[in-house]
C-alpha cells in the first residue's frame, strides 16, 4: 500500500487513506484508520446502532440475573422465617405482563435488595429474641420460686406449636405458700369446633 504519492505540484502532498483488512467469517470489513486531505483529518465515524443494541442486551442480561439471584435469596428468607412468624406479605405489582427496560429493571432490583434486606433485619431481631427467651427458660427450669406466673410460649422460644411454659404452683394455694414452683407446659392448642347447623323452623 502507498502512504503518500506527489502529484506533480511543489508541496502539495495527496494522502491515501490507510486501510486494513480484517477477516470476520466469510465477511471482510474494511475500517478507514486514517484519512488526510488537505492537512485534515477526517472526523471519525459515529458508533454503530448495532453496537448500541449489544451493549444494551448485554446490561439487560446482567440485571435479569441480578434480579433472579435476589428472588432466590428472598424465597430462602421467607422460609427461614416462616417458623418464626413470617414476613409480611407483599402486594403484587399492578398492570398487565409486558417487557421491562432497562430503567424498570434497575428499580425492580433496588427495590428487591431493600425487601431483602428488611427481611434479614427481622430475621436477626426473632433470633435474638428467642435465644433471649430460651435462657430465661432455662432459669426458670433452674429456680422456678425467682420466676412465678411468667409464662413463655412456645413460639417465643421458637418452637412450633401453641402451647406455653408457666411457673405455677404445686398443690394450689398450698404450694403457694408452701413456696412450691414448678413449670408446667400446657397445650394450650383450641380445640376445632364445627360448624353449627342452622336450624329450620317451621
Amino acid at each position: 500500500m502507498r502512504r503518500g504519492a506527489a502529484d506533480g505540484r511543489e508541496g502539495l502532498v495527496h494522502w491515501q487513506p490507510l486501510v486494513t483488512w480484517h477477516r470476520l467469517g466469510k465477511e471482510e470489513v474494511v475500517e478507514v484508520l486514517e484519512h488526510r486531505r488537505s492537512g485534515s483529518l477526517v472526523p471519525p465515524a459515529a458508533p454503530s446502532t448495532a453496537v448500541t443494541e449489544d451493549a444494551e442486551r448485554a446490561a439487560r442480561r446482567t440485571m435479569r440475573a441480578q434480579i433472579a439471584r435476589l428472588e432466590q435469596q428472598l424465597a430462602d428468607a421467607f422460609v427461614t422465617a416462616f417458623p418464626m412468624g413470617g414476613l409480611e406479605p407483599v402486594a403484587g405489582l399492578p398492570g398487565q405482563p409486558r417487557l421491562l427496560d432497562l430503567g424498570e429493571l434497575e428499580q425492580l432490583r433496588d427495590e428487591l435488595t431493600e425487601r431483602l434486606r428488611r427481611a434479614r433485619a427481622t430475621i436477626s431481631e426473632r433470633a435474638e429474641a428467642h435465644a433471649a427467651n430460651r435462657v430465661l427458660l432455662e432459669r426458670m427450669l433452674i429456680e422456678p420460686g425467682r420466676y412465678r406466673f411468667v409464662r413463655l410460649s412456645r413460639a417465643d422460644i421458637g418452637e412450633p406449636g401453641c402451647g406455653a411454659y408457666e411457673v405455677r404452683p404445686r398443690l394450689g394455694l398450698i404450694g403457694m405458700l408452701m413456696g412450691w414452683w414448678q413449670v408446667k407446659l400446657s397445650s394450650g392448642c383450641p380445640l376445632p369446633r364445627g360448624r353449627r347447623r342452622s336450624v329450620r323452623r317451621p
